[in-house]
């Protein structure tokens, strides 16, 4: 494969495609999402903020953090944040954006770092809080990932996992299914440098499992009070759990 030639992912999620794919889409990866989600990524960041519950204080994880818009949202409430991703281009533009070169100095609070999800690169415990938007569909062992926050994490601390999902009516299923194969892969090719990674979005949200496999997921890793709640009609769902301890 070449430099400019586009980089494909496929359901085997093999780390070094997907790497590779979110490198080259880097650059309008914000923008794009913006314009495929109708502005309803803007609302998602909110809700998963508010979950999250940043304070002061506190050392909190934003896994697949791409860019860093999730992760500048949580640092803004002062606490510190990590921002982390596997692929170098996202990270890379990120720090462009937020970190110490930045035109205004960055945002002193908001460290960037390179990690795979399932073999983390932080010591046991050392976590408030750890959130991951939009990334466990892409890892692909999602099991170990979610085993991997679980020891990451302080006793007593939270995961907040926000997630495309499976929208439980029928009728509006059928809609957002036709929007995914008929009218994103046309937005895409208008909007970014490598449409045939948006092919593998829509591939990689019709094979992801729904709400309620997802939550048995996360409480079989060790978690408990496992809840959920679905967000734009079950488009996205917003899954939360504690760690036992104090």
């Amino acid at each position: 494969m070449t430099e400019n030639e586009p980089n494909r992912a496929d359901l085997h999620k093999d780390p070094a495609k997907v790497s590779g794919m979110f490198d080259q889409v880097a650059g309008r990866y914000d923008i794009t999402n913006d314009v495929l989600s109708m502005g309803n990524d803007r609302l998602w960041r909110v809700a998963t903020t508010r979950a999250v519950a940043p304070k002061p204080g506190q050392r909190i994880l934003d896994l697949a953090a791409g860019t860093g818009a999730s992760s500048v949202a949580l640092a803004r409430s002062g606490a510190e944040v990590v921002a982390a991703d596997f692929s170098p281009g996202m990270i890379a533009e990120g720090e462009r954006r937020y970190g110490p070169a930045a035109r205004d100095g960055g945002i002193r609070n908001l460290t960037f770092r390179e990690a795979d999800a399932t073999d983390l690169p932080f010591g046991d415990g050392e976590f408030d809080t750890v959130t991951m938007s939009f990334g466990l569909r892409n890892v692909n062992e999602p099991k170990r990932a979610i085993a991997e926050l679980l020891r990451v994490t302080k006793p007593g601390g939270r995961l907040v996992i926000c997630e495309f999902s499976h929208p439980p009516q029928p009728a509006f299923n059928g809609l957002y299914r036709f929007y995914n194969d008929r009218i994103l892969p046309v937005v895409a090719r208008a909007m970014s440098s490598n449409a045939e990674a948006y092919d593998y979005l829509n591939e990689s949200i019709r094979d992801w499992p729904d709400q309620q496999t997802l939550s048995s997921w996360i409480r079989a890793e060790g978690w408990t009070d496992v809840a959920y709640r679905n967000l734009s009609f079950g488009i996205v769902a917003l899954h939360r759990a504690v760690k036992p301890g104090r």
